[in-house]
């Protein structure tokens, strides 16, 4: 039997030189919800945006690159990820599967990839333990590793600053510094996740995430603040990502990858264009 880690390792081989272009599903209580900075679930702060599986299906049809699921509570509530949905998305979809949340030991990421996930993100995790991203990186590959970062400005202006447990508690660790730190645990690739800009809509934070992707070697995949097409621009040419993920204005059918993929192409980005039927191309 073949992990999933195995699985995607030619995939992301094959797709390291086109910039990718990944819906992000965040699940509470198994559902697809959205807020803004972080919005807690408790506080009434995220809002019902429907089925994951269902979603992950559209996203499928609609040429995504990859998918990524992130059980946005599973840290602070001590709960573990969501396997029964990954493993009815990974039989029903091709495209390869990035699955967070509530990741803490080898034996979490071993259950995530028997359950059908491409590779495991790591973040809360990575800051109580860091050596298990070695672990991890060493068992699996480095490919089936994605060290994940949320991140915020900090109030002088001085640089960003780490936060874990769903964006709740600071670390005290700096972004750039930390990001070269996962490189050299051997992950394969950053999120990096901007809380100031989290569901704003108003683009992705460019100058952090063209620091990181100078301060590594790895993939750096930029999230939070895609408010329409332009944005994902922006930020795969002005911000150097190697991709941009977002939420929202897939969820709400404001836009669809695939009319993301011919802006960009248009604007000279290489991306892969899928094929098929449904999209009209």
């Amino acid at each position: 039997m073949l992990l999933g880690a195995e699985r995607g390792a030619g995939c992301y081989a094959a797709r390291v030189l086109a910039k990718r272009i990944i819906p992000c599903l965040d699940v509470h209580n198994g559902r697809t919800t959205r807020g803004q900075q972080f919005g807690r679930a408790e506080h009434g702060e995220l809002r019902d945006v429907g089925d994951p599986v269902a979603l992950a299906l559209r996203y499928d049809e609609g040429g995504a690159d990859e998918l990524v699921f992130y059980d946005i509570t599973a840290t602070a509530e001590g709960r573990g990820a969501m396997l029964d949905i990954i493993t009815q998305v990974a039989e029903r979809c091709f495209m390869p599967l990035t699955v967070g949340g509530g990741v803490r030991t080898l034996a979490d990421f071993r259950a995530l990839f028997l359950a059908g996930a491409d590779k495991v993100s790591i973040n809360s995790g990575a800051v109580a333990n860091p050596e298990v991203v070695r672990a991890a990186a060493e068992h699996y590959g480095s490919q089936a590793v994605v060290f994940s970062i949320d991140a915020k400005k900090r109030p002088d202006a001085s640089g960003w600053e780490v936060y874990v447990a769903g964006g709740r508690k600071a670390t005290g660790l700096d972004l750039l510094e930390w990001a070269v730190r996962g490189q050299e645990l051997g992950a394969g690739e950053i999120v990096l996740n901007s809380i100031d800009a989290d569901g704003m809509k108003t683009g992705y934070d460019l100058e952090a995430t063209r620091a990181v992707a100078r301060a590594v070697d790895i993939p750096v995949i930029a999230s939070g603040g895609a408010g329409n097409a332009l944005h994902m621009r922006d930020v795969l040419l002005y911000g150097e990502a190697d991709a941009a993920l977002a939420a929202g204005i897939f969820h709400s059918g404001q836009t669809t990858v695939g009319e993301v993929k011919r802006l960009l192409a248009a604007a000279g980005v290489h991306v892969r264009l899928v094929q098929h039927a449904t999209l009209g191309w």
